[in-house]
This record gives C-alpha cells, sequence and structure tokens, in this order.
C-alpha cells in the first residue's frame, strides 16, 4: 500500500509525457505496477493517435455563459399544485390506505368470532344439560310464555 501514492503520481505524470529512466525506476521492482504503467503508456499512445475533435473557438466562453444563465435562473418560489405529479400519489396512498382499513376490519372481525367461541366453549363446558323430565312438559312450558286469547266458542256459551 506504500506504493500506491508513487504509482498514482506516476500514472499522472504519464498522462502528460513519457516517462524517464530514473521515474521508471521508482516504479520498484514490483511487476504489478511496472505492468500497470506499460498498459497505461499504451494506453496513452493509442490516445495520441486519436485525430483531436474539433471545438468552437468560442466553446469556453460559451460554457461559461451557460453557467452565468443556470445560476442567475430564479429558484421556484412557493408550492404549486400540479396535477401529474400528485395523482399517482395520491391514488397509491389512497389504495394503502383501504386495504388497511379492510384489514384491520377484518381482523377486528376475527377477534369478535374468536372471542364469542371461546365464551360459547366456556358455557357449554360449565352448565349442565337440562334432564328428561325438562323435556316431557315442554309444550305446556312453551305455551306459559304466550299470551292467551279469549275462546270465542266459550264466551258464546256462556251468554
Amino acid at each position: 500500500m506504500k506504493d500506491k501514492p508513487i504509482s498514482d503520481e506516476l500514472r499522472e505524470l504519464l498522462w502528460r509525457r513519457a516517462l524517464t529512466d530514473a521515474e521508471q525506476a521508482r516504479a520498484g521492482d514490483r511487476p504489478e505496477t511496472r505492468a500497470e504503467l506499460e498498459r497505461e503508456a499504451r494506453l496513452n499512445a493509442a490516445l495520441d493517435q486519436l485525430p483531436v475533435a474539433a471545438v468552437p473557438a468560442n466553446f469556453t466562453a460559451r460554457l461559461w455563459q451557460a453557467i452565468d444563465r443556470e445560476e442567475a435562473r430564479p429558484a421556484a418560489i412557493g408550492w404549486r399544485w400540479t396535477w401529474p405529479a400528485w395523482v399517482p400519489r395520491l391514488a397509491v396512498t389512497a389504495a394503502v390506505v383501504a386495504v388497511s382499513a379492510v384489514s384491520w376490519r377484518h381482523y377486528e372481525v376475527v377477534q369478535q368470532r374468536t372471542a364469542l367461541a371461546r365464551s360459547v366453549a366456556a358455557v357449554t363446558a360449565n352448565a349442565p344439560l337440562p334432564g328428561v323430565e325438562a323435556w316431557k312438559n315442554f309444550d305446556a312450558i312453551k305455551r306459559m310464555g304466550q299470551a292467551q286469547r279469549a275462546d270465542d266458542e266459550l264466551l258464546a256459551l256462556m251468554q
């Protein structure tokens, strides 16, 4: 790791010009560093053979003007409501809220049914069943709870 800054420094020199013998000796005995510098030298030679791209004479001035225009542009003041940006967000939010509400309601119903089933199980486990005698007089007991109406034929005979 000590030679890493040296190899970076030599690579930067290689971008500008060919390395001297003394600079190549600074690369040390590490074959990885020498191989890396050789690849870099071949790449630089290949790039030097490419034709220079034509750039307008006023390229730098135009670039600085564009930067100045960008910096001079006023920042957006305030908040603007734009439907195309907010409709998908609102739709997703509404869907999440609806699914959450339905899920919560289903959970509550399941909890109520579970509580009801437990209470019924507890009552049936503790309460004894009625004996056979209660079922013998069931019709009479059932009629006792009903309202009695007057017998029209009996009333007609009594008059």
